[in-house]
């Protein structure tokens, strides 16, 4: 559990410039940071303001309340400041975290949100924030082994003040959600130590026959293939600078230090029967993948960080290719059906058209030898 919460003054000091010249009365976004779990605290490293919508409109507002003054010799009054609320896209800012997330180098995360409003209008909203909060912590997960908080950080206007609350995230949401935690500001990133791991992966997927009961599609078996890449990485020994890491030790040297991952031999490749194989699909390439430690945190920290941000890595560009490539689908669609030939036909018995996106294809299609970009 994060019991305290250090923010570097110098990017949130910025930002808060930013909100006061803006002179908008609320704005939601990102608050990319790290939280620790060897030393019960938090680290707030930035905000990232939400974007509007695809719409143009903003990712939040202010709501005031309806006024009952239609009924005959009713004299309206003036309704209290202190009733105005938060209306939230949680769904962009969701899809924002997602985004956000796939950039960050290792021990950097979305940990939560921060929302610029008054303090009446963050009172009475707090259902909606811990939607907001719960919908990012989704989008864009810190590990396998998720933490249950994230963190909200609200700035008000007037009068100015920093405060900070843990939300749970595992749980309904009720009264407890949101619980107070400790907030300050200092000097956080110009004492991160910095590792670097240039990673060199070799993953090959087994393309069964046409016949075989285990169709899948490219996307589906580069994932699963990733996934299996994965556990082997998660139990590599790792080394810095030269020297096998133990989990207790501290870094105490300063400069960049280098990372090297020792997988065992040959476990990239799940067993499979020659018989039932036609080929394989041989995905390779390099990560070059950086990780950012608290000077108190091991250095086993900066291994899980490093292998994290390695596996997500691959799993972002992925997700990118895929959406672009469905992207490019829908283009295509839209701007008016093509010709079809005889040739079509044939194509669409293997899995294969010239409309039908890479991702999507039966990976038994590719029986011959051909060049796949990813």
């Amino acid at each position: 559990m994060v019991k305290a919460v250090v923010g570097e003054e110098t990017q949130l000091k910025l930002a808060e410039d930013r909100l006061e010249q803006s002179s908008t009365a609320v704005q939601v976004g990102l608050l990319v940071g790290k939280l620790s779990s060897s030393l019960d605290r938090g680290f707030a490293f930035d905000l990232v303001p939400t974007p509007p919508n695809d719409a143009g409109e903003p990712a939040c507002s202010v709501v005031e309340p309806a006024r009952d003054d239609k009924r005959k010799g009713f004299k309206p009054k003036s309704q209290p400041s202190d009733s105005s609320s938060l209306s939230i896209d949680k769904d962009w800012v969701a899809e924002h975290a997602r985004q956000v997330s796939r950039m960050l180098v290792g021990g950097m995360k979305v940990v939560g949100i921060y929302i610029w409003a008054s303090d009446s209008a963050f009172k009475n909203s707090n259902i909606v924030l811990c939607q907001t909060v719960m919908g990012v912590a989704k989008a864009a997960p810190l590990s396998e082994s998720d933490w249950d908080e994230r963190l909200l950080i609200h700035i008000c206007y007037s009068p100015r003040r920093w405060t900070c609350r843990n939300c749970a995230v595992a749980s309904n949401i009720t009264s407890s959600s949101l619980r107070p935690c400790d907030f300050k500001m200092g000097r956080v990133l110009n004492s991160l130590q910095r590792f670097r791991c240039m990673y060199n992966f070799d993953i090959r997927l087994p393309i069964f026959h046409k016949n075989s009961s285990n169709l899948q599609t490219v996307t589906e078996a580069l994932r699963h293939g990733i996934s299996v890449h994965a556990k082997d990485l998660k139990s590599a020994k790792a080394m810095i600078d030269g020297n096998l890491v133990v989990n207790n030790d501290l870094c105490t040297s300063d400069g960049l230090h280098e990372v090297e991952l020792l997988l065992p031999f040959m476990k990239d490749t799940e067993a499979c029967s020659q018989k039932d194989t036609a080929g394989i699909l041989d995905l390779s390439g390099s990560v070059c993948s950086f990780a950012y430690l608290n000077p108190k945190e091991p250095i086993s920290q900066a291994v899980a960080d490093i292998k994290d941000d390695i596996i997500t890595s691959l799993q972002s560009r992925l997700d990118i290719i895929c959406d672009e490539a469905d992207g490019e689908a829908v283009t295509t669609e839209t701007s008016g059906q093509q010709a079809k030939d005889g040739a079509d036909t044939q194509e669409a018995r293997d899995g294969i058209s010239s409309e039908t996106p890479a991702s999507h294809i039966v990976l038994q299609s590719f029986r011959s030898v051909r060049d796949v970009m990813f």
